[in-house]
């Protein structure tokens, strides 16, 4: 007999060796000890006692367990090799251990080659697509069940409502509802289904309905009290939220650390970041054994709060951290923009012996993207190579979208042609790509491209086809595809805020407006927003005001609305009028947002604000800038002052147009590079109409290609033209 942690004197109530052998190794894993039943099954093995199809559930169980997979195919070789393949609960077990190992290819084929399939094989089948984020082919086994005629058992509406739940699929939700009801007893449909469908509708944020459910349950569970807990902060009813929590505790239910952990990640996805200190302060002084998941969700809710430096303070404190403490860490950082510390914290990391997987390096991309690093977004895409960590098609789309948003859109599409398996967001994002860079054509082929693969697009597939149709000029080309889009899809008012941008680039303010009035839903501050930054680029201040006025009443105090229309005003020389509004402004504590531009040199970002002395390197910089302006005067360049908010004289707007965040920038650039080196600029504003006549002249006086990508989207300057042909 193989020794055991039991107590000797206990009776195992089966006579058989394989009994008893049975009921050990299920012991051991209901008491979470898997590697024992592990090690008796090697026993088995190495004595040849036979291991029939009720041991081999449980042995794979615990392979699941411990995501042990070469065990796991082993013991998948010995059942085809027995001849136990023809049993489903084998089967089943089969594609649960694969789904807990991220084998899940090797569980659908488990699924798709079963001779028979139960109701649990179906359920488990859909549970693991929802566990693994592959949403859409979970839905497709639920159609297909349907169309089959499969009755889902109690754990399979369970699975399909926590699937619904997940990508808030009310409607499908609301259907399931209907369907517990029709085919249980009203007056005993069981808890664990009433707190799915209470889960489903509070993370689609219809609370009232999961209020109901919740207020009928005349047993509750702690899970059920989690939910709707969990569902009030979700939806920002923090007071209902912290009543029901006390609730709870007056009738003798209290939370566990499941509880806690499910409402610190709530306060974090609210930015609920007092509530998340209250639960804090309440798991200390409950005593809470503080378990590194949950640790790691506290750290997660200060980060996601904007609350770095707590953030921080409870990582350090922390004497066990996973990878998922380490990245949440720098996911903190990077939702702060604080490139430096996340590196900084990643090398700590790696010099630690932990090694960063695929999130992880998701987050340091998102960093680089934010910036415009590509110097240091190809070293990371060169990390994960050489370290062959798995580029799933999240990481894939991270890399596309850092290429392509760092002024690279030839990498971009290299690895968007390379890649294995592409999503709708993977789609998505080298259309967007395309958009940003002015590329209209490209976008509109992978449309198509998209439509013949039999690939169904959705809204952020349409914003950035019609995006690269307004930034390209390409006004034929979106109004067919808008029009398109009215007969299959129900457009939304992001839609027409792109037809409005679309026509009022063009320079159709007139056709812009009258699609404004003629919208089925109520314009919102994207819509008028086009409408006036077309209204400062073809100078037409009356429609201008118009915009102006409803922006306003929308949003009192955006300084982006009061500065555009000065600009405007400014243009028309109507200096009383931006008086007015600069007045308004200083009345109302409005401030401009400063031009911010940053520019990577030697793998370092470099931050200039409009008219910056502070950098190290200020006085080489202020000498560039005077060099620039002589080359520039020299070839014939005139300063466009139409925008200077000032009424002052023209060399006193030259001089302020000459120290804009992102000339500083390229200066900078022009000293610290070498010659013939492309820049890059990222700028948080719009480039202005001088800085862009500028910088034409300035790359072919420098010989030097220079990117630049502003708010709008990217400009390719070289040898003296733009790629955005002066349509931006």
């Amino acid at each position: 007999m193989v020794k055991t942690r039991f107590d000797h004197n206990l009776q195992i109530p089966y006579s058989s060796p394989s009994a008893q052998f049975n009921f050990l190794i299920t012991s051991y894993i209901k008491n979470h000890w898997p590697e024992e039943a592990l090690n008796i099954y090697a026993q088995l093995r190495k004595t040849d006692t036979h291991v029939d199809n009720f041991t081999i559930p449980s042995i794979l169980k615990a392979c699941g367990q411990l995501s042990w997979i070469r065990i796991g195919k082993e013991i998948h070789g010995y059942v085809l090799k027995k001849g136990l393949n023809w049993d489903v609960f084998v089967h089943n077990a089969l594609m649960q251990m694969y789904t807990e190992c991220a084998s899940m290819d090797s569980a659908y084929r488990i699924f798709d080659t079963m001779p028979e399939r139960d109701v649990v094989s179906w359920s488990t089948m859909i549970r693991s697509y929802s566990r693994n984020r592959s949403y859409n082919q979970a839905l497709d086994l639920i159609r297909e069940m349907h169309v089959l005629q499969v009755k889902p058992s109690v754990v399979a509406m369970i699975n399909m409502v926590n699937l619904f739940a997940d990508l808030a699929i009310l409607e499908m939700g609301r259907t399931m509802h209907a369907y517990v009801i029709k085919n249980s007893n009203p007056r005993s449909i069981g808890v664990p289904i009433t707190t799915a469908l209470i889960d489903m509708y509070a993370k689609c944020r219809y609370i009232i309905p999961a209020q109901r459910l919740f207020n009928r349950l005349t047993q509750k569970s702690i899970v059920s009290w989690t939910a709707m807990i969990a569902g009030y902060i979700r939806c920002n009813k923090l007071e209902e939220g912290v009543r029901l929590f006390v609730e709870m505790h007056e009738d003798d239910v209290f939370p566990n650390e499941i509880t806690m952990l499910s409402l610190v990640l709530e306060c974090g996805s609210a930015g609920a970041l007092q509530l998340g200190k209250r639960l804090h302060n309440y798991i200390l002084r409950n005593e809470f054994n503080i378990s590194v998941a949950l640790a790691t969700a506290l750290v997660d809710m200060y980060g996601k709060c904007g609350d770095i430096r707590g953030a921080r303070a409870l990582f350090d404190s922390m004497n066990n951290k996973d990878i998922m403490t380490w990245t949440v860490m720098i996911s903190a950082y990077a939702q702060a923009n604080c490139l430096h510390q996340a590196l900084d914290l990643f090398f700590q990391m790696r010099n630690g012996g932990m090694k960063p997987n695929e999130v992880t390096m998701v987050n340091l991309l998102l960093l680089c993207t934010e910036a415009g690093a590509l110097d240091l977004g190809k070293w990371i895409h060169a990390y994960i190579d050489k370290e062959g960590i798995q580029a799933d098609v999240i990481l894939t789309t991270a890399l596309v979208d850092m290429y392509a948003k760092c002024g690279d859109i030839d990498g971009a599409r290299s690895i968007f042609t390379g890649a294995m398996d592409r999503d709708i967001c993977l789609w998505n994002a080298m259309m967007g790509g395309f958009a940003m860079h002015g590329y209209g054509e490209e976008a509109l082929e992978l449309f198509s491209e998209m439509e013949r693969l039999g690939i169904k697009p959705n809204d952020i597939t349409f914003i950035g086809a019609l995006h690269a149709c307004s930034h390209a000029g390409l006004v034929a080309e979106g109004q067919r595809l808008f029009a398109r889009m009215m007969h299959d899809f129900t457009p939304k008012v992001e839609h027409y805020g792109c037809m409005v941008d679309l026509l009022g680039r063009a320079g159709l303010l007139d056709e812009a407006y009258e699609m404004i009035k003629s919208m089925p839903l109520r314009p919102n501050t994207i819509v008028w927003g086009a409408l006036l930054a077309a209204c400062k680029l073809h100078k037409n201040p009356g429609l201008g005001e118009l915009a102006a006025r409803r922006l306003l009443e929308m949003e009192p105090h955006n300084c982006g609305y009061n500065v555009l229309m000065s600009n405007i005003y400014a243009a028309a020389n109507r200096w009383n009028d931006v008086a007015e509004v600069r007045k308004a402004m200083k009345d109302t504590g409005i401030k401009k947002a400063p031009g911010l531009s940053l520019i990577e040199v030697n793998g370092f970002i470099h931050q200039f604000m409009m008219g910056d002395q502070t950098h190290h390197q200020t006085q080489q910089i202020n000498e560039m800038l005077k060099e620039m302006s002589k080359k520039l005067k020299e070839v014939g360049y005139m300063a466009d002052t139409s925008a200077v908010l000032l009424n002052i004289d023209e060399e006193e707007k030259e001089t302020a147009l000459t120290y804009h965040s992102e000339k500083l920038a390229m200066a900078f650039g022009f000293i610290s590079t070498a010659p013939r080196t492309p820049i890059r600029i990222v700028k948080n504003l719009r480039v202005c109409d001088d800085c862009h006549s500028a910088t034409k002249l300035l790359s072919k006086i420098y010989g030097r290609i220079i990117i630049v990508r502003d708010r709008n989207r990217f400009h390719h300057f070289s040898d003296g033209s733009c790629s955005c042909k002066d349509y931006w």
